[in-house]
């Protein structure tokens, strides 16, 4: 279960300094079964696993990039190598990290851009690398009214939440980082965000969302949380 409220006034954080950085065309792999990071949005992690470790110590040493892709169904059949994963994925750079005493790391990344998995080349790290395409988000420049407008049915939908108090709306935010924002709290299965995460720019992602939104708020009235 995702709490909007979190989401939207933890992980986001409105007025911090836009990132510029070279993207590589080989990044580290992350993946997980239950987490789809959106461009612009902030993702805390918690890592415990030693090959993570050694792949966060590097990240901080180079790029600082990550990339966070989705495992595939039946990933816990697969009992050595590298489980299958959606080739849709989105990278975070590591903005916050606080190494603890026994090695492990809390890290929050900030999301970059989405990428398409093009190959896995042969790698001596214990973590996993790939080589990707990038994939701009074509909303990010050009005529903004009809982001805003979608913006604003988004906000909409949330109304009754924001006058109960549950959910608080970021000041400060691009319409860009608050549709992604929904998008990543949205506690639906994977596969469905995954899908959001797919669409080719912002504006295509958010009118996919106005219906998945509705669906979970009338579903459950009277909650901040998305279910």
């Amino acid at each position: 279960m995702v709490d909007l409220h979190c989401i939207l006034n933890v992980e986001c954080r409105p007025g911090e300094p836009e990132l510029s950085l070279t993207l590589p065309s080989q990044i580290p792999l992350f993946p997980l079964s239950n987490v789809v990071l959106f461009p612009d949005v902030y993702l805390p992690l918690h890592v415990f696993e030693d090959r993570y470790r050694a792949m966060t110590r590097d990240a901080l040493a180079g790029s600082t990039l990550i990339g966070m892709a989705v495992l595939r169904e039946g990933w816990q059949e697969v009992q050595a190598g590298a489980p299958p994963i959606y080739a849709t994925g989105c990278a975070g750079a590591i903005v916050h990290h606080e190494p603890l005493d026994d090695g492990r790391f809390n890290i929050v990344l900030q999301g970059v851009s989405r990428f398409e998995v093009v190959s896995e080349p042969p790698t001596t790290t214990p973590y996993r690398i790939a080589q990707v395409r990038w994939h701009e988000e074509a909303d990010a420049t050009g005529d903004r009214m009809p982001l805003t407008r979608l913006r604003r049915q988004v906000e909409a939908l949330l109304l009754p939440a924001v006058a109960r108090g549950e959910v608080r709306m970021p000041q400060g935010m691009s319409d860009q980082a608050l549709i992604n924002a929904v998008c990543q709290a949205l506690d639906v299965p994977v596969v469905e965000k995954l899908a959001l995460l797919e669409k080719s720019d912002v504006l295509t992602r958010g009118t996919a969302l106005l219906p998945i939104l509705e669906r979970l708020l009338i579903s459950r009235p009277g909650s901040g949380r998305i279910h």
